[in-house]
């Protein structure tokens, strides 16, 4: 018997998560939202990631992949989000958080807009690797709240020299778009999902939510600071790709500003990895 497809579809692309992955999934299942699946693939895990997934077999909405190892967060990325089936696609990292009410506040910002709006993000709090909070309500760079033309959203990032948008699990698009704009790319490398973003806003505009709707992990998988500077390398990078991608969007200068403003982030994500290291081991 063939069912309809859900309306979202969560994809959770896994690596060496043993330490968070439960908390993960068990806050997508937690949704007051309950038209959806949730599709998970493991890239390859040697620690317990995999064995623990296994409990969530017995729910009809989980569906548990794996990946051949290699190719990075791109391949398992775009290996788990091939599988969804929804109109909406949320992708959430194997150590991050939902909020209960995630998947109902932005399928409604969806609903309460045309088929012009692609993608709905909402701000997010930071937790360390015991789950407490360092930081809350953060993010969407000064947007305003509501509906924003999608090439004034690229801009906005490229200026911020920083990902206004938030990590995916603060974000939520048409799966359709997604691939239209070529699935998740990892080039440049270390900003895949502000990469992603903009290209899918490309092709029409964003929705924000005032409220914080997702939980950001900070670790020390992904924290560090040889990362602070590759990062902002790969946004300078992501500039020069997006004033080629759409001419007349961003001038000489508003990739000059971006680029001043990206290692400036870089310089603070050092400052914090100093401050938080011991806060990023889950012992600790």
């Amino acid at each position: 018997m063939v069912t309809a497809p859900p309306r979202v579809s969560v994809v959770v692309p896994s690596y060496q998560n043993g330490a968070y992955i439960e908390a993960t999934i068990r806050s997508v299942l937690a949704q007051t939202f309950t038209d959806f699946e949730l599709v998970v693939a493991d890239h390859g895990s040697s620690d317990r990631t995999w064995e623990l997934l296994q409990q969530f077999t017995g729910d009809e909405r989980v569906r548990l992949l794996t990946t051949e190892p290699g190719g990075g967060a791109e391949r398992n990325w775009n290996r788990v989000t091939e599988q969804a089936r929804g109109e909406l696609v949320k992708l959430v990292c194997g150590d991050d958080l939902l909020e209960p009410s995630a998947l109902e506040r932005q399928v409604a910002a969806f609903d309460a807009h045309d088929e012009g709006v692609v993608l709905v993000a909402s701000k997010r709090d930071l937790i360390d690797a015991s789950g407490r909070h360092v930081l809350r309500n953060l993010g969407l760079g000064g947007l305003p709240t509501g509906r924003v033309p999608g090439p004034s959203a690229v801009r906005r990032t490229v200026l911020r020299g920083a990902n206004v948008f938030g990590e995916p699990a603060c974000v939520l698009m048409r799966r359709a778009v997604l691939e239209r704009a070529g699935g998740w790319s990892g080039s440049p490398g270390f900003v895949i999902d502000q990469s992603t973003y903009c290209r899918v806003l490309l092709h029409g505009d964003l929705v924000t939510t005032p409220e914080s709707l997702a939980s950001f992990r900070i670790s020390a998988t992904q924290w560090s600071v040889r990362l602070a500077g590759e990062q902002a390398r790969s946004v300078a990078e992501l500039h020069r790709q997006l004033a080629q991608l759409a001419p007349g969007l961003l001038s000489s200068r508003d990739v000059a500003v971006g680029n001043a403003m990206a290692a400036v982030r870089a310089a603070q994500r050092r400052l914090v990895y100093l401050y938080l290291r011991r806060r990023m081991s889950p012992d600790s």
